[in-house]
């Protein structure tokens, strides 16, 4: 009798549990709300990524174009005044082109980050597996639909309509270098919702679709010489941009030679990306070697962070003798000697508050770098750089969340940028800033995003052909 008491009390207590796990497992998948958080008071240094890390999600969770899922460029509802600047060399204020985008503007390029970020989401038990790839196909299914051109997406997209949103009469078709991050993000997702489900089988056949229709040569307009950045269905290749570096487009090339359809050759990279001028850097700043680049003391930040968000530079090499964990980790490196070295004296720069990159300003979107210093630090680039500076840029985060918090901290994460200098705070987040932030911690912490994106045999074809070597591609 005290044996079948037993058996029973424990079939009792295994039903409880099982009860209580699909009860828990529930709750997970029906999770479609993010709460977000304060100012915490004394987190651990895990505790406080997580609440950055999802608190930054939010911008892609809770403010996703509700027609279309697509992430929208920045979180303003009014017209937002953008200034691009490519420098070509230094001075002290940026040369301004302004253009203004109303508030259905969508980022394709963010998209992709935002689409990364939902990986690290469902991993992390934030939202639901089945919720969160509800919202991946919505993206997919509108962007089978919405403007392409040779299967390459535009910059900037209608978030409601799916119509381009132009730059300019020149700019106004393909844009290669963004739908290289948005087809990063899609083959990471793809790996990551790899189930024999028919929602999964159904997203996974959405993306490979997109991936085969990327026509990579057709911005290579018929030769070997250049791969060009833009296309236009009113004036072809008049804006004439080739994709040159080194920059943030290294990506580029690795998804135009990782096509199984529409492949570039070697040629193309090495005529149009190493042999550029801009290639190749060799100086020492600060006690550190920059191996690329043509900027004096390295160019925004974001270069080592938007190519990196997929490809694991670490061990990564080229056939030019190019060791790219190298040149991650010295350009950050350099970028943070220079804040803490502070020539221009503005206030709040040094140890724990460093990062010049891409991002809001007072004086509008400026490409912030040694060259372009306007006083302004944007949170993403020393957050960004964790993979690379992990104890650096944890000082970083503590100062920006527990001494400037009250002035940059919100329901979408940091702020896009500020200058103490100025007494300035954005009001802003941007798409291609707040998704680095999410995927480059989760780098750090447990290499996600590079082991989904790395193992595609695609992309592990595509650096063999360019002449990379890495743990992850096989001889």
């Amino acid at each position: 009798m005290k044996k079948i008491f037993c058996c029973a009390m424990a079939c009792c207590v295994l039903l409880a549990i099982t009860a209580s796990a699909q009860k828990k497992k529930a709750a997970v998948a029906e999770k479609t709300s993010i709460a977000p958080f304060g100012i915490i008071p004394k987190l651990s240094d895990s505790a406080l990524l997580d609440v950055v890390q999802r608190q930054t999600f939010r911008f892609f969770w809770h403010y996703a174009h509700p027609v279309s899922g697509l992430a929208r460029e920045r979180d303003n509802t009014v017209k937002a005044e953008y200034y691009w600047d490519y420098i070509n060399e230094a001075y002290d204020e940026p040369n301004l082109s302004k253009h203004t985008f109303g508030p259905e503007a969508c980022a394709i390029g963010g998209t992709g980050m935002g689409i990364m970020a939902t990986v690290v989401a469902v991993n992390r038990g934030w939202v639901g597996r089945d919720t969160a790839l509800k919202l991946l196909i919505k993206i997919a299914d509108f962007l089978i639909k919405a403007d392409c051109y040779h299967g390459i997406y535009p910059h900037f997209m209608n978030g409601a309509t799916g119509k381009t949103i132009p730059f300019d009469r020149v700019d106004n078709g393909a844009d290669i270098v963004e739908t290289s991050y948005l087809m990063m993000g899609m083959l990471t997702a793809k790996a990551y919702f790899n189930g024999k489900s028919l929602p999964e089988r159904y997203f996974q056949k959405r993306v490979q679709q997109m991936w085969d229709a990327a026509n990579w040569t057709w911005h290579s307009n018929g030769s070997d010489k250049f791969l060009y950045w833009h296309w236009s269905p009113s004036n072809g290749f008049d804006m004439n941009f080739p994709v040159y570096g080194y920059d943030e487009a290294l990506i580029t090339y690795i998804m135009s030679a990782s096509s199984p359809t529409h492949a570039i050759s070697k040629e193309l990279y090495e005529n149009s990306w190493v042999k550029s001028s801009s290639w190749k850097n060799g100086k020492t700043y600060y006690g550190s070697v920059l191996p690329l680049g043509n900027f004096d003391k390295g160019g925004p930040l974001f270069f080592e962070q938007y190519t990196y968000m997929g490809i694991d530079p670490n061990g990564l090499t080229d056939d030019n003798g190019i060791d790219y964990a190298e040149q991650t980790r010295n350009h950050t490196l350099i970028n943070r000697a220079y804040c803490i070295e502070n020539p221009k004296h503005y206030k709040g720069y040094g140890p724990e508050c460093w990062g010049l990159t891409a991002g809001d300003s007072y004086k509008g979107y400026v490409a912030h770098c040694p060259e372009v210093d306007l006083g302004v630090i944007q949170p993403t680039a020393a957050l960004s750089s964790f993979p690379y500076t992990s104890e650096y840029s944890m000082q970083a985060l503590r100062h920006f969340y527990y001494k400037l918090g009250d002035k940059i901290w919100g329901p979408y994460g940091f702020a896009d940028g500020f200058s103490e200098q100025r007494n300035w705070y954005a009001k802003t987040h941007l798409a291609i800033d707040q998704g680095p932030i999410v995927v480059m911690i989760e780098n750090y912490r447990s290499g996600l995003l590079w082991k989904l994106f790395m193992s595609n045999p695609d992309v592990q074809k595509g650096l063999k052909k360019l002449g990379f070597k890495s743990k992850w591609v096989k001889e």
